[in-house]
């Protein structure tokens, strides 16, 4: 059963200055579906994921070219107001960012400014449901008004996970976000990652290769600006067509 295609880029190249970061992009996301992005430092994996919510445009250097759609619609395009498109293609960073706010009004913060809740008690809801979905709400339901910096590493980074997921996004892009978390609270952000799935198109990228296997069902392998392959999981790992992917993989480039 093919999923439905959700982001759709052709051609895409990404320059910072003279810079050739990204070069000829080809990819289709599929909804609901997890999508890791993975490669050496510096082969152009997150410079390629914040494309996909314009984030480039806050880098004065960069230009992107080519085509990139979100359900046939070119995010590109200069109708498109990217706050809004934000609200549609969430973001979790590397290191979790709470703001300097309770951890009500980090989820919260979203939801006002994009005007989902006509009241309070509609805000509670659209909250404890964010939290929910980040499983999180039973460790900080009594604390709500407490400061989001103080809660653990991998408590933050589940946080900002509610906080991407309030604004009812359609995608959650995922800028390696286990990279600053020790191993237990990147094995709950892994499970809730597999659980977002069903919600939500995600794409993660990862310098974990185990990370990729565990929680995607298809991967794309960058090098040097380029995607060299891109396919089911499974098979980029184990039956990989490109040498440049084995000798990923294998551990001989990287």
């Amino acid at each position: 059963m093919t999923k439905e295609i959700k982001i759709e880029a052709r051609a895409v190249q990404v320059f910072y200055g003279s810079t050739h970061a990204i070069k000829d992009v080809d990819v289709d996301i599929e909804d609901k579906t997890v999508t890791a992005f993975i490669g050496p430092s510096g082969c152009g994996k997150s410079t390629f994921l914040r494309c996909l919510n314009r984030m480039n445009d806050t880098i004065d250097v960069a230009r992107v070219e080519g085509s990139i759609k979100l359900d046939s619609e070119d995010i590109y395009d200069p109708k498109v107001d990217p706050v809004q498109l934000r609200a549609k293609v969430g973001m979790v960073f590397q290191k979790p960012n709470p703001f300097p706010k309770s951890i009500y009004d980090n989820v919260a913060y979203g939801p006002r400014i994009h005007g989902l809740s006509r009241n309070k008690a509609e805000l509670d809801q659209i909250v404890e449901k964010a939290l929910r979905g980040a499983a999180l709400w039973d460790e900080v339901k009594d604390r709500l008004d407490t400061p989001g910096t103080g809660l653990s590493g991998g408590q933050q980074q589940r946080l900002c996970i509610a906080r991407a997921v309030a604004t009812e996004p359609e995608v959650l892009l995922m800028d390696e976000p286990c990279s600053a978390l020790d191993p237990i609270a990147t094995g709950q952000v892994e499970d809730l990652i597999d659980e977002l799935k069903a919600n939500y198109s995600v794409v993660i990228v990862t310098h974990s290769m185990q990370q990729a296997a565990r929680v995607s069902q298809r991967t794309a392998f960058f090098h040097l600006g380029n995607l060299v392959e891109f396919g089911d999981t499974g098979q980029i790992f184990t039956n990989p067509k490109d040498p440049r992917t084995e000798s990923y993989i294998t551990g001989r480039i990287g």
